[in-house]
């Protein structure tokens, strides 16, 4: 049983978004393809407490390299104001074959970043008519931040970023982390309307719970990475070119999607998902007409992805505590 901590885990994938955009990617046509498995997402909430959560997402991941396992994320909004991680988690591989344990592995640097790949993946496979030189991010956590880095990898010429976020602070400190570790000039903005409308790539990470935003600020033609999932309005997304991950899983747990296939009483205003896009090869120009929006509820398929990318290539870098006897001794065969 290989352990894996916060900094083996960054050991690795820092300076590697093109591996863990080819991951991801796999991880989706994999997916489309039927290759996988990936139940519901169990979600553990609290008497009285709307805010926070601990989610469970196991996952089967098939191909060339199968690999199976779980992901236990918590989601805890009011860490952030005593200096804490919104969120935290670990990831747990089990060998396809015996269902052993495997590694143990911290699991927030991966959810991170197989979640930025994702939306950037989405940007890459969706273009619009010209080069991306400027996007608008909406929350200034940890998630948007890798989502910059990701895009800038999918992106080379992307310079500049309208910064969005209701604490003035916390947006502060984003503009000039994107300037010093990105290299991107942002402009923080403090009209949500006006942050919307600058540039046409767009990508919204917020702790919302409720919608709130309807999009009318958005231009036509624009992409939004609507990576939280709770902030559009049922109008907003009936209004736009709808792209999710997986139509089953994105339409539960009162995400803006699901609210409006409740409104509406059916799931036709979704046109297309991800994985469909990248089987059919190619890229996909986005509508100049109306507002693509890409919704993806966060497949376990791409955790295990990312980590086992990590697993295996620490394991070849010796990083990690290895504890052989983690597991009761080998049973004598019968006879």
């Amino acid at each position: 049983m290989l352990i894996l901590s916060n900094a083996d885990v960054r050991h690795v994938l820092d300076g590697e978004e093109e591996a863990v955009l080819a991951a991801v990617r796999l991880a989706y046509v994999e997916h489309e393809r039927g290759a996988t498995a990936v139940p519901e997402s169990l979600f553990l909430r609290f008497p009285d407490n709307t805010r926070d959560r601990i989610i469970a997402l196991p996952a089967y991941l098939g191909g060339a390299e199968p690999v199976a396992g779980m992901k236990w994320i918590a989601s805890f909004p009011g860490n952030v104001a005593a200096g804490v991680e919104r969120a935290s988690a670990v990831v747990v591989l089990n060998s396809p074959d015996t269902g052993r344990p495997l590694c143990l592995l911290e699991g927030s640097v991966i959810s991170a970043r197989r979640t930025a790949a994702s939306a950037a993946l989405a940007s890459a496979t969706m273009p619009g008519p010209g080069p991306v030189t400027g996007v608008t991010v909406v929350g200034c956590g940890v998630i948007n931040t890798e989502v910059l880095r990701f895009l800038r990898a999918v992106h080379p010429s992307l310079r500049e970023v309208a910064v969005f976020d209701l604490n003035a602070d916390r947006a502060a400190a984003f503009a000039g982390r994107c300037a010093v570790d990105l290299g991107l000039a942002a402009t923080v903005v403090t009209d949500l309307d006006t942050a919307l409308a600058a540039h046409q790539l767009v990508s919204i990470a917020t702790t919302a719970t409720t919608p709130h935003m309807d999009l009318s600020a958005v231009r036509p033609g624009t992409l939004v990475l609507h990576v939280s999932l709770r902030d559009v309005t049922v109008d907003g997304v009936l209004a736009a070119t709808n792209v999710v991950d997986d139509r089953d899983h994105v339409c539960r747990a009162a995400t803006s999607v699901h609210l409006a296939e409740q409104t509406v009483g059916h799931r036709d205003f979704i046109q297309s998902t991800i994985g469909e896009l990248l089987a059919a090869g190619a890229t996909h120009p986005r509508s100049g007409e109306r507002v693509t929006l890409f919704s993806p509820f966060g497949l376990g398929v791409l955790d295990m992805a990312v980590a086992n990318l990590v697993f295996h290539s620490a394991r070849a870098r010796g990083l990690g505590v290895d504890l052989p006897e983690f597991l009761p001794e080998r049973v004598p065969a019968a006879g």
